[in-house]
């Protein structure tokens, strides 16, 4: 097994911190001890099922075991992952509409160009603020760009295969408060409280009962149609509410004064019938009162007899041969009935 290593001692660092065993210098791997107590060999590491081209369905990951996170090999550098045991690092309260990141720990020698060939990989990036200390600020298209460039917080990175100070720089990526984020989520939010309250009127035009048809204006054709509803018991209301909105808009002149007094008449024709009908109905008030009088009286007339029957037994000659529950019965009994 060979493999191309441009610096066989940071690679073995590598494969150690990811817990794999390390491969010899000269691309050959070493060669395992056996073991014959155990039966098997030591120092290769235990087979899992994570393992590619076992066709195996890997088990679930328990939520508190370390994400192990796999070295990326960019065009002009490496990023090494770091110790998977270490906490994750530490970041800021994410501001709302956050679409920027500050990345610190950059090489001294790392380039626009280095971090636009690392980060690139996290999404669409407009704007790059580098500046002349070892930190810069980028700016996505996206909000979440910024969860994918969080990730590489911990990476050692490496320019080439330098292991110069200069050309080597440990990333730190946090959240970072910008202008331009803060006014586009600010936009977007006012763009939703707008959606909202249209779809909020949208609600209540579609619930609000509608509308009464506007009345039509005057004419002798529409003064004929009027006139003969306004005969109709049915269509009174709607032809005598067209006759007071024509009142009210001053369509009576002397040559429609004849037409109008004929429908005043006739709406005039209904006031013997409406006063009988409310006779009709004060006679229906006046029996359903009697008749409830007359059901009332029979109710009460019955609970005062079964509370002279309570009375009776209260009494010395009765309540002596009573149990001491059903007396406690019988007492309970009348004040429900009293009240």
């Amino acid at each position: 097994m060979t493999l191309p290593m441009s610096d066989p001692t940071a690679w073995a660092t590598a494969m150690n911190n990811l817990g794999m065993a390390p491969l010899g210098i000269a691309g050959q791997p070493i060669l395992p001890d056996f073991d014959p107590a155990l039966g098997m060999m030591t120092g290769i590491p235990p087979i899992t099922p994570m393992m590619p081209g076992l066709g195996i369905v890997p088990p679930p990951i328990p939520p508190d075991m370390p994400v192990v996170k796999e070295i990326i090999h960019c065009k002009s550098c490496t990023l090494f992952p770091p110790n998977p045991n270490l906490p994750p690092p530490a970041t800021r309260e994410r501001p709302p509409g956050c679409k920027t990141v500050f990345v610190g720990g950059l090489p001294e020698n790392g380039t626009e160009q280095i971090i636009v060939e690392v980060f690139e990989q996290c999404g669409e990036i407009i704007a790059i603020r580098k500046s002349k200390k070892n930190f810069c600020h980028i700016r996505f298209a996206e909000e979440y760009m910024v969860d994918k460039a969080l990730y590489l917080s911990g990476y050692r990175i490496r320019l080439g295969s330098s292991t110069d100070k200069k050309d080597t720089g440990r990333l730190h990526v946090d959240f970072a408060q910008a202008r331009d984020d803060l006014y586009e989520w600010e936009c977007k939010q006012r763009m939703l409280a707008r959606e909202e309250r249209h779809r909020r009127r949208m609600e209540e035009e579609r619930l609000r009962p509608p509308s009464p048809p506007p009345v039509v204006h005057y004419s002798d054709h529409e003064c004929s149609i009027v006139a003969e509803k306004l005969k109709d018991d049915s269509k009174f209301s709607e032809a005598v509410q067209t006759l007071l909105t024509w009142i009210e808009r001053g369509e009576v002149n002397r040559r429609s004064a004849n037409n109008f007094y004929s429908m005043i008449q006739s709406a005039n024709s209904h006031i013997r019938r409406l006063v009988n009908e409310k006779a009709a109905h004060e006679k229906d008030m006046e029996e359903a009162k009697e008749k409830f009088k007359q059901a009332l009286s029979g109710i009460l007339i019955q609970f005062e007899q079964i509370v002279a029957v309570y009375h009776s037994a209260s009494k010395q000659k009765a309540w002596d041969h009573f149990t001491k529950a059903q007396r406690k019965n019988i007492s309970v009994w009348c004040k429900q009935a009293e009240v």
